[in-house]
């Protein structure tokens, strides 16, 4: 794919630092007087290309984008769709109630592009200004570029650490989960170990040993079946029960 031409004339000075396929990264160019500042477009999450915005400072100030004039109007747009992006995402993050790791997984998707080409405009906007020297709108714009990076840095921690958070709090959760099942299970291997032996035992002698209450009242069936309902909550209880 090759590079794409704009109409105006660049020094070969310039054409000779870039290459034939891409602008590159996000950089300033400085020869003959000529400024070329190569800034991106807002790129999305799954955007593999990056959209360049070229801008020519021409040795009599006049500011071109893309070969066409009103480059300072176009810069502003540049940095407003920027700031944009950014107010939608500020907004998604407020209303996100913090709980739901995938909202906060899609926010950081969106937010880690952003902030990576928001902060090399930043860089290349401030290389932009020291070659100019006291050029006013590129001494301003730099100062927005800057601000925007740092609030969009600021969004991108703030959701990250919001993240980590959401993450240690459910393997918090899943670590005591694991240990109330381990303590239940642990008691009821006590039980089995205590039960067993004397069911195996019962089992092979056939244990029927007469008791004197064959015929004895109905109340006494039903005195046993409610004291074993009693033992068996209270044994649920204990399982059941956080600790050892």
């Amino acid at each position: 794919m090759k590079r794409r031409q704009f109409d105006w004339q660049l020094p070969d000075a310039i054409e000779r630092r870039l290459g034939d396929t891409t602008y590159g990264r996000q950089r300033t160019i400085y020869e003959e007087d000529h400024l070329l500042i190569i800034l991106h477009a807002p790129p999305g999450a799954d955007d593999e290309q990056r959209v360049p915005e070229v801008f020519l400072r021409k040795p009599d100030g006049e500011l071109l984008c893309n070969g066409q004039p009103n480059g300072d109007f176009r810069m502003r747009k540049l940095l407003a769709a920027y700031q944009k992006i950014f107010e939608e995402l500020t907004e998604i993050y407020e209303q996100s109630s913090g709980k739901d790791t995938s909202e906060l997984f899609a926010l950081l998707e969106a937010l880690a592009p952003l902030n990576r080409s928001s902060t090399n405009m930043a860089a290349a906007l401030q290389s932009a200004r020291e070659l100019s020297k006291t050029d006013q709108f590129l001494i301003g714009m730099r100062d927005e570029a800057y601000e925007l990076s740092r609030s969009i840095e600021l969004l991108y921690t703030d959701t990250k650490a919001a993240l980590d958070y959401r993450i240690a709090c459910n393997a918090e959760s899943q670590a005591k989960k694991a240990h109330e099942m381990a303590t239940a299970q642990h008691k009821l291997n006590v039980m089995a170990a205590i039960t067993f032996p004397l069911m195996a035992i019962a089992a092979i002698l056939g244990m029927n040993l007469v008791h004197g209450f064959e015929n004895g009242s109905p109340l006494v069936f039903y005195s046993v079946f409610i004291a074993g309902l009693i033992v068996g909550l209270i044994v649920k209880k204990w399982v059941t029960q956080n600790g050892d």
